[in-house]
């Protein structure tokens, strides 16, 4: 595989998933978004006043959320870190199929759910892996995984399991929110037929 294949393989991704959105609301979204023109610049050039393009960037962006949602599974072993994570998947209208905090637990749930998403901690309450229990995760089930720790330096052996990404605690819930959004608009298993 070359270098240029993710790339391209992101690209139709985003391709197909941005094909889905009428053709005004997509204009609209990419002169805001990507090219960084005002509500007001975007509107002049489509023939709409602002009012009506922050409306058509509000209908793209519903129909973006709509072909990523996904049920996503929590491995953590911290409650309330648990309740914050499974408070802020919720919050982006996502559904949370079931709260792991240890490595057997962590399996059973993803066979049992077949999660679109893993969201992992890396030491869990058996002092089990999160790391092991991602692995075995994605020997049965293809799954993005975002890793949420406060030992990142245990996934930077070379060795992580793919695909993952890898967010350090304390995390800012923006920085969660984003990365989730992220994986999941470039994750092809969610993009519509």
């Amino acid at each position: 595989m070359s270098a240029d294949e993710p790339v391209a393989a992101d690209i139709a991704i985003a391709d197909a998933r941005l094909r889905r959105i009428p053709s005004l609301a997509r204009q609209a979204l990419l002169l805001t978004a990507v090219e960084g023109f005002s509500e007001e610049d975007a509107g002049r050039i489509i023939g709409r006043d602002a009012a009506t393009v922050h409306g058509l960037i509000d209908e793209a962006m519903a129909e973006i959320d709509r072909q990523t949602r996904a049920r996503i599974l929590i491995i953590e072993d911290e409650p309330i870190i648990a309740m914050d994570i499974e408070m802020i998947v919720r919050d982006l209208g996502h559904e949370v199929v079931a709260v792991a905090t240890t490595h057997s637990e962590a399996v059973a749930e993803a066979q049992t759910h077949k999660p679109g998403l893993v969201l992992a901690d890396i030491q869990l309450a058996d002092n089990s892996s999160g790391i092991e229990a991602v692995q075995e995760i994605l020997a049965d089930v293809k799954v993005p995984v975002i890793f949420i720790t406060a030992f990142p330096e245990r996934l930077l052996t070379g060795d992580r399991p793919e695909p993952a990404f890898l967010l350090t605690k304390p995390y800012q819930p923006a920085t969660l929110r984003a990365a989730i959004a992220q994986v999941l608009f470039f994750d092809e298993s969610t993009v519509p037929a």
